[in-house]
């Protein structure tokens, strides 16, 4: 169902990964074509991913947003320097904004060192990303009717707007549909983990908010990010059910999967239709 083009109903997409700035994968291609055909559909988008370090800003023709500068997020008590940066994907006629920090994507590795341990402060990383991108929407004065989050890495997302931000009147209103595909369930965060959460000084989250992320790792992430959901997507055909049976047991409406790709369309309908259970409706 397509939107009058009068009042659109603006869709924010924030993922770990798009295609042509991250290799070809089952993410990185959903990040590029379900953001366009959406778009496409009647519906205004924005993107946002990580800046990590291996994306060659020169080929990509990234460049910074100034008027978005000057913002800081609050990581273990201590302020630390946001910078945005934005690329056109032409033939999708699409934007995408990226989320920077030197202390936590300028390395030039995604997720693992080089000895393919998985980084100690991924956590935080993920929590710097997720501030950066509610912070910056704010900045844009850009009201989401919908936030969809895909990836390991947008999994503090939900917690930090149905807790903090939906106090705010950009996010009052807005829903959050999560896709779940089964990426770094197995990897552990250090120890502290619920406890920096408490340390991002957020108004509104409390220790019994971060009860389900204990102990810290990727299953409990999942189950952190689908507690504040209010619709989950399965991204991969046979979701871990390990996950899978906390949205059976939260009752959450659920989406099947529904292969995303470059040349067949016909899922198009079926995100739109399940994204309409959460829009509001036309005045």
């Amino acid at each position: 169902m397509s939107d009058s083009n009068k009042n659109p109903k603006k869709i924010l997409f924030v993922t770990s990964e798009v295609f042509p700035y991250m290799p070809e994968s089952t993410l990185s291609l959903i990040g590029r074509y379900l953001p366009q055909n959406i778009q496409e559909n009647g519906r205004e988008i924005r993107v946002f991913m990580p800046k990590y370090g291996i994306i060659n800003e020169r080929r990509n023709q990234l460049h910074e947003v100034i008027r978005l500068s000057g913002m800081n997020i609050t990581i273990k008590s201590t302020d630390l320097p946001l910078t945005i940066k934005v690329s056109s994907i032409s033939q999708a006629r699409m934007q995408v904004y990226f989320i920077e920090n030197e202390d936590y994507f300028k390395r030039k590795a995604v997720y693992f060192n080089e000895k393919g341990e998985f980084f100690k402060d991924n956590d935080e990383r993920a929590m710097f990303f997720a501030l950066g991108v509610l912070e910056t929407v704010k900045r844009l004065r850009w009201k989401p009717d919908l936030v969809h989050c895909h990836g390991w890495i947008t999994h503090f997302l939900p917690l930090f707007l149905k807790k903090t931000y939906s106090a705010d009147p950009i996010f009052a209103e807005t829903k959050i549909v999560l896709s779940l595909y089964n990426d770094y369930l197995d990897n552990t965060f250090s120890p502290d983990s619920p406890k920096k959460l408490l340390d991002c000084d957020l108004k509104g989250i409390s220790g019994k908010d971060t009860e389900v992320y204990k102990p810290a790792n990727g299953i409990n992430l999942a189950k952190l990010a689908i507690r504040y959901a209010d619709g989950v997507i399965a991204g991969v055909p046979k979701i871990d059910p390990r996950v899978s049976s906390y949205v059976e047991e939260l009752k959450l409406p659920f989406l099947p999967y529904c292969e995303v790709n470059e040349n067949d369309k016909a899922y198009v309908e079926h995100y739109n239709s399940f994204y309409d259970r959460f829009l509001p409706e036309d005045k």
